[in-house]
């Protein structure tokens, strides 16, 4: 590992919370894709820090319905003094952070991203910076709306240019009948950010299958299912820098 890849990651957060669902219910962070990325890398020995564009948060109301948590997940979210929540209260505003502090970057998501990560330019200046100096970029479900604005600077173009990538799926949008706020709201989808930027989009035979992607020091995931998947394909990538 090189003294320019340091053992610490990078958690973006979403810094959006506000209208999005058709009931009126606002979008966030979807909690366990922060959470179980958390959870590898810290078992593995990393620091890492949380950091949202804004410094703030909110957690999506349906990401911690029973059907995304697990019984330890819940067990975490409930327990207010756990590690990760401590962490999450005291999140990182994104311009006080060095990028050069960090050797692994990952976007974690919920719809909310689709709002703020295309704009969202002091946590792509971190992504940038890490990816400049040789560590892994990362991201999963619709963290991937950070990838096609992370400028790879010896090319001018976007790092996942010529790569190929996974994200939420157009299926699973439609299947959760979330397509036309998408459109209401003149949000990007995932499978179209990609394409404009020139990469390879590639999707899982069910949309809400664990599914993960790794082209060289870019590992992306496709929903909730594969945080965790996600998460250990970027380990796996830095510890073969």
């Amino acid at each position: 590992m090189s003294p320019q890849v340091p053992k610490r990651a990078l958690l973006a957060i979403t810094s959006y919370f506000g209208p999005f669902y058709p009931n009126g219910d606002p979008t966030g962070l979807f909690y366990t894709e922060a959470l179980h990325p958390y959870n590898v890398l810290t078992a593995a020995g990393f620091q890492v820090d949380l950091a949202s564009e804004t410094g703030t948060y909110g957690i999506d109301p349906h990401s911690i319905d029973k059907m995304f948590m697990s019984q330890e997940d819940t067990n975490t979210y409930n327990d207010q003094a756990s590690e990760f929540n401590v962490k999450l209260k005291a999140i990182h505003k994104a311009s006080d952070l060095n990028p050069s502090d960090y050797g692994l970057f990952f976007a974690s998501a919920g719809h909310a991203t689709l709002f703020d990560y295309p704009t969202a330019k002091s946590l792509i200046k971190i992504a940038e910076d890490v990816w400049a100096r040789g560590g892994i970029v990362s991201a999963v479900c619709h963290g991937p709306a950070i990838l096609p604005h992370i400028i790879d600077h010896k090319t001018g173009k976007s790092i996942i240019n010529g790569k190929t990538v996974t994200g939420f799926t157009d299926e699973g949008e439609q299947q959760l009948d979330l397509m036309d706020a998408i459109k209401k709201f003149g949000l990007v989808p995932i499978s179209e950010g990609a394409a404009k930027a020139g990469a390879i989009y590639k999707t899982p035979d069910n949309p809400f299958d664990d599914f993960t992607i790794t082209d060289g020091r870019l590992v992306t995931g496709t929903n909730p299912a594969s945080a965790h998947s996600t998460a250990v394909k970027a380990l796996t990538a830095f510890n073969a820098l």
